[in-house]
């Protein structure tokens, strides 16, 4: 099994499981992710998904080179779960999804962390867009880098595929927390469990609006028209002040 789900109350963990391979990303766990991840958007018992992965080597390396260089073409159930593993890269999955470096993440892996809304790193763990050495680019999203960190900065990590280590990716903004090793797991699934007590459908307009203002913030704001009326005349607008007032906790219906 290429890649493990499991879930936590409201939060759904999900592993690549392709140690042996540094959890390399072939069409196999291209197509998984695509699919745990859209099967998570879907059930309204999910409010946040963790996205990890097994052992210590590696969080992911990337793109299977075996696999890249030996050719072959994805399954058409593969394809079918491709388009919404795009939708993750592009941050466009409703859902928060937290990322768990639980090690090193380059190329696409550091591409996966980039589609992750917010991310707990290995103080262990490097990061990087090695693609130009190996006469590539970063198709998945990385060429997207300035549109988070200086210009200057994206840069140098994309023209020169040098890594950089996990403080200076915290000092960037790439990553939210620094832990070590053994608390990674732990402390993304309590991150995503502070998301996940949240209003699931004002959780949904506010990734959507924070990440289109970061790139088209005119849009952004004829997208916020759109969404002011769908949650603040909601139902779980109105649980939310009315437990404000009655001093406990709300109960979300998503609607």
């Amino acid at each position: 099994m290429v890649l493990v789900s499991e879930s936590r109350g409201a939060v759904v963990v999900l592993r690549l499981n392709r140690p042996d391979a540094r959890n390399a990303l072939n069409a196999e766990l291209i197509g998984a992710i695509g699919e745990a991840l859209a099967a998570a958007e879907a059930d309204p018992e999910v409010r946040a998904v963790v996205l990890t992965g097994t052992g210590d080597r590696a969080f992911c390396s990337g793109m299977d080179l075996r696999s890249f260089a030996e050719g072959g073409s994805p399954t058409p159930a593969q394809q079918e779960h491709m388009a919404s593993f795009g939708r993750f890269t592009r941050g466009e999955i409703g859902l928060p999804v937290v990322g768990a470096a639980n090690a090193t993440a380059v190329a696409g892996g550091f591409e996966l962390l980039l589609g992750c809304d917010v991310v707990v790193a290995s103080e262990e763990a490097k990061f990087g867009l090695p693609e130009v050495k190996r006469a590539l680019f970063a198709a998945g999203g990385g060429v997207f880098l300035g549109t988070r960190i200086p210009l200057a900065v994206a840069l140098e990590m994309t023209l020169t595929g040098d890594n950089i280590d996990a403080r200076r990716a915290y000092d960037l903004g790439l990553v939210n927390q620094v832990v070590p090793p053994d608390q990674v797991l732990d402390a993304a699934i309590a991150l995503a469990e502070r998301i996940a007590r949240n209003g699931p459908l004002a959780l949904q307009a506010t990734k959507e609006l924070v990440r289109l203002a970061n790139i088209d913030p005119e849009k952004a704001r004829e997208k916020q028209v759109e969404w002011q009326p769908k949650v603040f005349g909601s139902d779980d607008a109105k649980e939310g002040a009315t437990a404000f007032i009655e001093k406990r906790e709300p109960v979300w219906r998503g609607r």
